[in-house]
């Protein structure tokens, strides 16, 4: 299986909608089914700064993208002490390939990316998406919070807040060289 991660184009998003309500059935994702929204606005978000596709022999089998996190910043901010963020969203992987690394992948290719611009990967999850949580505890994220969003409707519990250590805050600039060895003297 030789799986190709490439950046979305407009003409992948009919196939990924057609995904997404696939393997909505089975894990869930997302919580609320039928959509609020058109499922291509769902997946194709304002605050989108990038996505990507998984690939298998040429057919589309994955997604994520990242984003901004908006009105959660002060929260991200607060836990972490930093101040970019890229919010990892809309990630899925049709069934077939389900349990094969496709998630995993997608998720290093945005974990990459937001590292790249010197920012803290952030992601928001309901927590009886149990198989998501799973693999990014197990990637190392760590839960910093909890938040109820109206859109969640009744019986749905608060999204899980993470984010994935280290935190380019919690490191102080390096100072100037100071040297703790005998001193030379002319």
């Amino acid at each position: 299986m030789s799986i190709v991660v490439r950046e979305r184009r407009d003409a992948d998003v009919a196939r990924l909608v057609e995904l997404l309500a696939e393997q909505q059935a089975v894990s869930s994702y997302p919580v609320r089914w039928p959509l609020p929204v058109p499922a291509e606005e769902f997946l194709v978000r304002s605050s989108e700064r990038r996505a990507w596709v998984a690939e298998l022999d040429g057919a589309v089998v994955g997604h994520v993208s990242v984003g901004d996190p908006e009105e959660l910043v002060p929260r991200f901010a607060a836990a972490t002490g930093a101040t970019g963020f890229g919010m990892v969203s809309v990630l899925f992987t049709a069934l077939a390939v389900r349990r094969q690394g496709v998630g995993a992948l997608l998720l290093d290719t945005a974990v990459a990316w937001i590292r790249g611009r010197g920012e803290v990967p952030v992601l928001d999850v309901v927590p009886v998406h149990e198989a998501a949580v799973r693999l990014y505890r197990d990637r190392g994220w760590v839960e910093i919070g909890t938040e109820r969003f109206a859109w969640l409707g009744e019986g749905v519990p608060d999204l899980l807040l993470m984010a994935l250590p280290p935190y380019p805050s919690a490191y102080p600039p390096p100072g100037p060289a100071t040297s703790t060895g005998p001193s030379a003297r002319s």
